[in-house]
């Protein structure tokens, strides 16, 4: 997920206030690491084509395992988790799903001891479509001309087609040798998606229903968009809804995602010497300072869920010198890309005006705007029942919508076809919010190898591959789905 908040702290310990006592013992465990060597011994079964049926994860994962299925009541004490018991497609999707519980958790520590950057996700390409090949689907590597995209699809019908994202890109970091970490637990949406996905498959062809799943591998999240590049070369073409789940500090089913949009500044003055002739210099640098303070003054008349955020990359290059040229980059998000666009105009007064009032040329190249995330109602409404049946309770709508979080590509996407992003929590399983650990920082990559967060993971795939599963088995519910999506897209 895409955000400036990034930690300065080199704190590798979580903090738990507020969590069952069992996590504590977990949390202090250091995340598991393997040599290449080691990981293609010890993980020799994820390619073997067999979904493995005992669990060989370690016993602080068996003990999470064991709290979640104590959480599985009501206050009653009636059994919640007796859905995987009424219900066959139910029941399906769930053993699936746990069948490969083990070998998602060897692939997602894997992802998170192996970081790439955006672009840059060549092994978390190669691990993931070897792996989805082996398990029946139809791969296509370095899809729609990105070299680290995929698409997997299972099911023999395009009567409809559910679309799902993965992504594995991860953020820089000046603390990791690998000068990147899992800050952003991507490596638990990688997982995520091919939970998702194995689940939609094993139901779709037990059952001979008529619906198609899509997994699509998509790069560079956490920089220039892969989702938008795809969407643009149609990858999306033909899918009836797109979903995806991402690992947070809270459950949310309405997340407040901004719409953002970036620009990169540069001012052309002329060059002089700063001492003997300073008159004959027009300085690019003055209206960078300008641009920055005028921007900083108009933030009194922002509204507060608005921002607009910047840096000077080029000030110069040295003190006696006038500077003749300077590059800044600024971020401008707000709750909804309309709001955007109104504030680009806003920011591109101010830059204009620096320009004029110091003699300089100016020159604006604006990047790939992330629009905010059009939440569809029907598709949340059915995910919230099914996180609500494996223990999960949420806020109301309002109170989870108040909570501004960063941005992401995939707010596109569900202007083009209904979607959800829906966030679950990876600290606890009792929905606690832990205010004091947010995304991008040291402790969340930390906390995103933890035993609690495979096991928050992978209820969330069963929630998500059930709401799938609803779009193929009932025309009227995916009728609502899609007349929820017009509705909201005209307004």
């Amino acid at each position: 997920m895409s955000s400036e908040k990034n930690s300065t702290s080199s704190s590798s310990s979580v903090p738990v206030t507020g969590c069952l006592s069992i996590f504590q013992g977990i949390f202090a465990s250091k995340p598991t690491t393997f040599t290449s060597e080691e990981f293609n011994e010890k993980n020799a079964h994820l390619y073997s084509g067999e979904n493995s049926t005992t669990s060989t994860l370690p016993p602080a994962y068996q003990l999470v395992s064991q709290q979640m299925s104590q959480l599985l009541v009501n206050e009653t004490g009636v059994a919640l988790s007796d859905l995987w018991e009424k219900d066959e497609f139910a029941k399906a999707v769930h053993l699936a799903i746990e069948g490969v519980s083990s070998e998602l958790r060897a692939i997602s520590l894997k992802l998170h001891e192996d970081p790439e950057l955006s672009y840059e996700e060549h092994r978390a390409h190669a691990l993931l479509t070897d792996y989805l090949e082996k398990k029946g689907f139809e791969v296509e590597r370095k899809a729609y001309g990105l070299d680290t995209a995929f698409v997997a699809r299972a099911g023999t019908s395009d009567k409809v087609t559910i679309g799902i994202c993965s992504e594995y890109d991860a953020l820089p970091s000046t603390d990791s040798p690998t000068g990147a970490f899992q800050a952003c637990g991507h490596n638990l949406i990688a997982i995520s998606g091919v939970a998702t996905a194995i689940g939609l498959k094993s139901v779709i062809q037990q059952f001979g229903l008529e619906g198609q799943v899509k997994l699509f591998g998509t790069p560079a999240e956490e920089t220039s968009g892969g989702k938008i590049v795809m969407l643009d070369r149609g990858a999306f073409k033909g899918v009836d809804v797109c979903m995806m789940l991402h690992g947070a500090n809270a459950d949310v089913v309405y997340p407040a995602f901004l719409a953002l949009d970036t620009v990169e500044v540069e001012f052309f003055g002329k060059a002089s010497h700063a001492s003997a002739s300073p008159w004959e210099g027009i300085n690019a640098l003055d209206a960078a300072v300008q641009a920055y303070t005028n921007i900083a003054m108009m933030r009194q008349q922002m509204h507060p869920s608005q921002r607009v955020h910047g840096i000077i990359k080029d000030g110069g290059k040295a003190a006696n010198i006038i500077p003749d040229y300077t590059k800044s980059v600024y971020t401008v998000r707000a709750p909804k890309f309309a709001e955007v666009e109104v504030l680009k105009k806003r920011v591109e007064k101010i830059f204009n005006a620096a320009a004029t009032s110091t003699g300089c040329t100016v020159k604006l190249t604006w990047g790939i705007p992330y629009k905010d995330i059009i939440t569809n109602n029907p598709l949340a409404r059915k995910f919230e029942h099914y996180m609500n049946n494996q223990g999960v309770k949420y806020a109301s709508k309002q109170e989870q919508m108040s909570k501004l979080s960063g941005s992401t590509d995939m707010g596109n996407l569900t202007y083009a076809l209904p979607g959800i992003h829906p966030m679950f929590n990876i600290l606890n399983l009792i929905g606690e919010d832990d205010k004091t650990m947010g995304l991008h920082t040291n402790a969340f990559a930390h906390a995103a190898a933890q035993p609690v967060a495979h096991v928050a993971t992978l209820r969330a795939s069963k929630s998500l591959a059930l709401t799938g599963l609803e779009c193929i088995v009932d025309s009227v519910f995916l009728k609502a789905v899609k007349q929820d999506f017009d509705t909201q897209v005209q307004n």
